[in-house]
């Protein structure tokens, strides 16, 4: 059985769509990843996840129950770290972690020899009686998973847990969920807007635009699906190049986004002569050109048109409208 099943889950708030008739399944010990730009839906569903929010429509299993007929078997076997920073600053983290412990009703020999536990894995033990208001942007969010996982749950859920945290504390907190991934064999499931993120961590990933999930697989797949190679082209002749190339034979995929075009294609050294002739002869500038592997931004342009830079800044706005209907 899965550890997760999402069965036609909508939300709409104030009859605008955020999340639009998903349905997918987590096996148990996966690493799920949630992947779009800002507004997409990842954390909507996760809220209904968790049963923050209820569905609209639809319904959805988490290990095994119901999350609008059996919300306090769900709580009891999840775990959660929030986008938005959850601890006390004025307690220490092991305050922090015995209030949570105590809310659980966690027995305190329990909660003691956890709390020590987790504060080790995640390399806090040592700050333990030091105040949350001293530790670092990302020490406050290995310390958010600790608690989270104090409970024992078997679920996980994740809410862009690297946002705002330097390439090199990124890395680090990758090492601690695969770890813990490993260790304790928990379900993940995590929402990113970072392709690196969702390529290092994931055994699937589902690809959220706009509320849909436009296609779902393994990195490895989904970067498979495109075609061999991508050339980038960067151009003021954008949109002239695309509707040249598109005709070719041999390409397999051409768009074009803000100042760039992004071609999919088999063998790509031997096309690029004949790519750059044809520009020239049409008279399009080719400001620079580069040959790549697809990667997941490639995987997101190819299936929604966009990048997922671009609809980052396009959907702050839309975000920014999410939240306030949320608090009303």
């Amino acid at each position: 059985m899965s550890e997760i099943k999402v069965e036609n889950l909508t939300k709409k708030f104030n009859g605008l769509v955020a999340v639009d008739n998903i349905s997918f399944s987590i096996e148990e010990g996966e690493i799920f990843g949630l992947l779009g730009p800002n507004g997409a839906g990842k954390t909507t569903t996760i809220s209904m996840l968790s049963t923050i929010l209820e569905p609209t429509a639809g319904t959805a299993f988490v290990s095994g129950f119901d999350i609008i007929h059996e919300q306090s078997e769900v709580r009891k076997s999840i775990g959660i770290v929030f986008q938005d920073p959850s601890l006390d600053e004025e307690l220490t983290a092991y305050e922090n972690m015995d209030l949570h412990a105590r809310l659980y009703r966690i027995p305190k020999d329990v909660r003691q020899r956890k709390i020590i536990e987790l504060l080790k894995l995640v390399e806090l033990e040592e700050r333990k009686n030091d105040l949350v208001k001293t530790f670092s942007g990302g020490m406050r969010r290995r310390l958010e998973i600790a608690r989270g996982l104090l409970h024992e749950p078997k679920v996980l859920f994740l809410d862009e847990p690297t946002l705002g945290l330097d390439p090199q504390t990124r890395n680090h907190l990758w090492g601690y969920i695969q770890k813990l991934n490993r260790e304790k064999n928990i379900t993940v499931i995590l929402t990113t807007h970072y392709m690196e993120e969702a390529d290092k961590l994931c055994n699937n990933v589902a690809i959220i635009d706009k509320g849909k999930i436009v296609t779902l697989d393994t990195p490895k797949n989904l970067k498979d699906a495109i075609g061999g190679d991508v050339i980038t082209i960067e151009s003021s002749d954008c949109d002239k190049i695309e509707s040249k190339l598109k005709s070719l034979q041999w390409i397999k995929n051409v768009q074009s986004d803000n100042n760039f075009v992004a071609i999919n294609l088999q063998n790509a050294e031997e096309h690029i002569a004949e790519i750059v002739n044809i520009s020239n002869s049409c008279g399009y500038s080719i400001h620079s050109l580069s040959i790549h592997k697809p990667t997941l931004e490639d995987v997101f342009l190819y299936f929604t048109g966009r990048t997922i830079r671009e609809e980052e800044a396009s959907t702050k706005d839309h975000a920014r409208m999410m939240v306030k209907m949320r608090r009303k």
